[in-house]
């Protein structure tokens, strides 16, 4: 959550090629409905603290620092998982982000419903993306 800057439309990457953080446009056309889907996940999140949960993996430093910014909103996935199951780490029970396989079988979707006979992966949008930046 805290990685979408909706003042500056602006989204953080975190640990990208080379292992740097890199700041990325967020489009206008994207705002509102990423503000719905935060509401959604909030919804879940309360859920969750309430049943005893709610708190995401951490790397190491910063779960040691602060142990209870794993509960914080800031820290929660946008796109979290339907289901809760355990850390293979620690075996902790939490929600985890959404498995990538899910946004590829996505766009694999979308990209039949539009008539494109080609294949079209993530990598196709980032392409696209900067295509239309020029």
């Amino acid at each position: 959550v805290k990685d979408l800057d909706f003042g500056y439309a602006q989204i953080l990457i975190r640990d990208g090629k080379g292992a740097k953080d890199r700041f990325t446009l967020l489009p206008e056309k994207l705002a509102e409905p990423l503000k719905q889907q935060m509401q959604r996940t909030r919804q879940l999140h309360d859920l969750d603290v309430g049943e005893g949960y709610g708190e995401v993996h951490l790397p190491y430093a910063l779960a040691r620092k602060d142990p209870r910014a794993g509960y914080e909103w800031g820290w929660q996935y946008i796109f979290a998982s339907k289901n809760r199951s355990a850390d293979p780490e620690d075996g902790v029970i939490r929600r985890h982000h959404l498995d990538e396989s899910v946004l590829q079988r996505a766009i694999r979707k979308a990209a039949r419903t539009a008539g494109i006979n080609k294949p079209v992966h993530c990598h196709t949008l980032r392409h696209t993306f900067a295509t239309h930046l020029l």
